[in-house]
């Protein structure tokens, strides 16, 4: 969905011009609501063209732009908060509340909108709309090749066998079929085994069914000292041990579970070591 500031809205707000037609200017006071539009933000424009990143982008336990996040300002997504950035490029995902929307429309700013990206194919599209919005398109060409070459390295040799997989993520649930991480998980030569624990779509698989029925290889994140996270404490549940020799723990990292984008190429390299990783402990 494509919205854009009104005349009355980029003036009372103090904004610039928007990208978009002949002749204008690219944004100089670039805001975004959304930590995956936050990730591709950052490597596509220089550090003085964001006025904000979401607060979610300085999160250690879920985002993979931390320390970047860190060095720049962040907004909670309030509206009165976000025209007082007088930002000239507005970015927020699908999931911003109807209210703040609404609020900023009666305030006269109006948001490019993202959906969240469910297969690899999306999320390089999304990149070049986020780069064609900035005026970067070399770079956005640059990024999502960068992306592809990752994927396509992270591919296993012909003749690798496949591993099952089941990927937990903090609370409990795991990534079902139709989902980003499920095709990254196919491209890396895993098959995703939520369906077989009759998951159509993500959700709890039970520990009894874990035990009934492993994967070969399960991918979770590893909890903070004092703060395991939930496949930590289900992995050392006693009765997991008589299938310790027939599933794997392997890592995968939380902050990659949630976004696509230049995530992708860490989550490539990250599913493709741990395919690696379960073959060689196999062997």
């Amino acid at each position: 969905m494509s919205w854009r500031l009104t005349r009355r809205g980029a003036l009372s707000a103090g904004a610039g011009v928007l990208l978009g037609g002949a002749g204008r200017a690219a944004p100089r006071r670039i805001v975004s609501l959304n930590p995956c539009l936050d990730a591709i933000l950052v490597r596509l424009v220089d550090r003085s063209r964001i006025a904000a990143l979401s607060h979610y982008s300085r999160d250690v336990g879920s985002s993979s732009i931390v320390d970047i996040a860190r060095s720049l300002p962040v907004t909670y997504g309030g509206a009165e908060e976000v025209v007082a950035l007088r930002p000239d490029l507005l970015l927020t995902g699908n999931f911003t509340p109807q209210a703040t929307r609404a609020a900023l429309a009666r305030m006269g700013l109006i948001a490019e909108e993202f959906p969240a990206p469910d297969t690899v194919a999306a999320s390089l599209a999304q990149v070049g709309r986020v780069a064609a919005l900035v005026d970067e398109p070399d770079r956005g060409a640059v990024l999502v090749a960068a992306i592809r070459a990752a994927i396509a390295g992270a591919a296993p040799p012909p003749g690798t066998p496949p591993l099952t997989a089941l990927v937990y993520q903090s609370n409990g649930f795991a990534s079902a079929r139709g989902t980003l991480v499920d095709e990254m998980l196919g491209r890396t030569g895993f098959i995703n085994v939520a369906p077989r624990y009759g998951l159509t779509q993500t959700g709890d698989v039970p520990l009894e069914r874990l035990i009934a029925d492993p994967p070969d290889v399960l991918l979770a994140g590893r909890g903070h000292p004092g703060a395991p996270s939930w496949a930590d404490r289900v992995l050392r549940h006693p009765a997991l041990s008589q299938v310790a020799g027939r599933m794997r723990r392997e890592v995968f990292p939380q902050t990659l579970m949630n976004c696509g984008g230049p995530v992708l190429i860490e989550t490539a390299r990250t599913l493709a070591a741990a395919r690696n990783d379960a073959l060689r402990r196999r062997a």
